[in-house]
């Protein structure tokens, strides 16, 4: 923790351009079977990968997508593009959203979208969410510049032997408050969404 805030800075930078997302023109525009959409996200994804033996996506968890109604069956055991698609806003909800959660924000989307030929489709959808990654990841750094900067200037009064595990520990606790309160919004703006759904269907 005692690296210069610019140093720290040039790091995320170039971690968070490994995690790059997925892009639409990146997966095959042909249907894949499983194993190929398997093989193809982990290929994709494997810089978000924290330890090597990690798994993106199995066979499993597809089936259990499936069963659970997050993800549109296969098509004689074939998958989209608009497929992948869907399992790629899964895979990044799944790390702080429940399964329920996840069916009461996807599910009304892939119900509008997913298959739409006459309209806007599902590859409309990632579209216009992830062309807002670029600035985003700007805001995050500068965000983050700054949280880094408060956590070294904490516990200057203990020993200075302890400050870079203290120093880590302050970051650290700083993000996960961050995220602690952004989780808590989502699933306040979920259950708002379900809470409309039920009063529509009641009407």
């Amino acid at each position: 923790m005692e690296n210069t805030v610019r140093e720290f800075l040039e790091t995320l930078l170039r971690d968070l351009r490994n995690i790059d997302y997925v892009k639409p023109e990146d997966i095959p525009n042909i249907a894949l079977y499983m194993d190929q959409v398997t093989t193809f996200m982990d290929e994709q994804l494997a810089a978000s990968k924290r330890y090597e033996d990690d798994k993106i996506l199995t066979k499993t968890m597809i089936n259990n997508y499936a069963k659970n109604n997050l993800l549109p069956p296969p098509e004689k055991k074939k998958y989209s593009r608009e497929h992948v698609l869907t399992l790629l806003f899964i895979y990044y909800f799944k790390n702080i959203l429940s399964i329920s959660d996840i069916q009461s924000i996807l599910n009304p989307i892939t119900d509008r979208y997913f298959g739409n030929r006459d309209g806007f489709n599902m590859q409309d959808i990632y579209n216009e969410v992830f062309a807002l990654e670029q600035e985003e990841s700007q805001k995050l750094l500068k965000d983050l510049g700054k949280k880094y900067v408060i956590a070294n200037s904490t516990f200057n009064d203990f020993p200075e032997e302890d400050h870079e595990l203290l120093h880590a520990f302050s970051f650290i606790c700083q993000l996960s408050y961050d995220v602690y309160i952004k989780k808590m919004i989502i699933e306040k703006l979920i259950d708002d969404l379900n809470h409309i759904k039920t009063a529509q269907s009641e009407e």
